[in-house]
């Protein structure tokens, strides 16, 4: 009896390693455009900013009754805020007014100081405490 031995497969298997020579491949394909790609701006040298000292604060409160408050004074007439509106405005830094408005007010107040404001030419307006008018 003679068995017959079959011979002895020596061959490395290559498909999964060219698996992953194509993944990587890809990869570098895909990544590489992005690596490479950018966007060329020349931007403008400013001068260091000078120590600028902040401007004044001018606060302008509107209550429930149309009542309005400059900076802790309560306004008699509208022709006294126009007034300090135009004060205000030859200043140089002209002063920031911050509005406080009542929740309850009317609108009509609101807009009348508005309009003086305006007419005066503060041009530095914000609202402040909006964020009790959320609900």
């Amino acid at each position: 009896m003679t068995t017959r031995q079959s011979p002895v497969v020596c061959d490395i298997n290559i498909t999964p390693l060219i698996d992953v020579m194509l993944v990587l491949l890809v990869t570098l394909i895909v990544s590489l455009p992005m690596m490479t790609h950018a966007v060329k701006l020349d931007m403008p040298n400013a001068p260091p900013a000078r120590n600028v000292a902040p401007p004044e604060v001018i606060d302008l409160e509107i209550e429930f009754d149309g009542t309005v408050i400059w900076n802790g004074r309560t306004v008699k007439r509208l022709q006294d805020l126009e007034t300090d509106l135009q004060s205000a405005a030859r200043k140089d830094p002209q002063p920031e007014i911050h509005l406080h408005a009542d929740r309850h007010v009317k609108y009509n107040f609101v807009a009348l100081v508005l309009a003086s404001a305006q007419r005066s030419g503060i041009q530095k307006m914000g609202f402040a405490n909006t964020g009790e008018f959320s609900n």
